[in-house]
């Protein structure tokens, strides 16, 4: 007969949950220097960002227009990076919608960027049609991206499955009583 409780782990037990525990540890760890160097990048854009608003005025043109928007709009990308991260050690998941929309703001960043350089190779032919493609792709990406990011939204608002099958089953077998005291 064993001395040793049921109850009592093995030490291969012991060992798996140590090693989960570390990994887990590990884990964290990599993600606070994500998160770090996103704040970093986000912060150093916006430093960027600042100093390129002056030429906006001085110099004119579009060009310094389309460089702070392009600018505005990668902010919005490594911010919402870092929220997936945030999100992705909140739920101990990794959460797909953030990645999405991440996706969906680099795109129109992109259409923004070769909508100006098109417009700049207007009759120019091979490289205007090149433009318009890319453009007319990125759009499609765009709705695509949203469309996914919408039955994301939808799926995670939908009750669990089976569980009107189990209201039902509580409805049929609670009593009289139950459920006029719930009225």
């Amino acid at each position: 007969m064993s001395t040793r409780s049921k109850d009592a782990p093995s030490s291969e037990e012991r060992r798996a949950e140590v090693i989960d525990r570390a990994i887990g540890w590990l884990e964290d760890l990599l993600y606070v220097v994500i998160a770090v160097v996103l704040a970093l990048c986000a912060t150093a854009l916006v430093v960027d960002l600042a100093r390129g608003v002056p030429d906006l005025f001085s110099t004119g043109g579009q060009a310094p227009v389309l460089e702070v928007l392009d600018a505005v709009l990668l902010v919005f990308i490594v911010v919402e990076l870092l929220f997936a991260v945030r999100a992705t050690v909140a739920r101990r998941e990794l959460v797909a919608e953030p990645f999405l929309i991440v996706g969906i703001i680099a795109s129109i960043k992109e259409i923004v960027v070769v909508s100006v350089k098109a417009a700049d190779a207007t009759g120019k032919g091979d490289v205007f049609r090149d433009d318009v493609t890319l453009i007319g792709v990125l759009g499609v990406l765009t709705l695509l991206l949203a469309a996914a990011a919408y039955l994301l939204r939808r799926k995670e608002r939908e009750p669990d499955e089976g569980r009107e099958d189990d209201d039902a089953v509580a409805d049929s077998t609670a009593s009289p009583d139950s459920e006029q005291r719930a009225s």
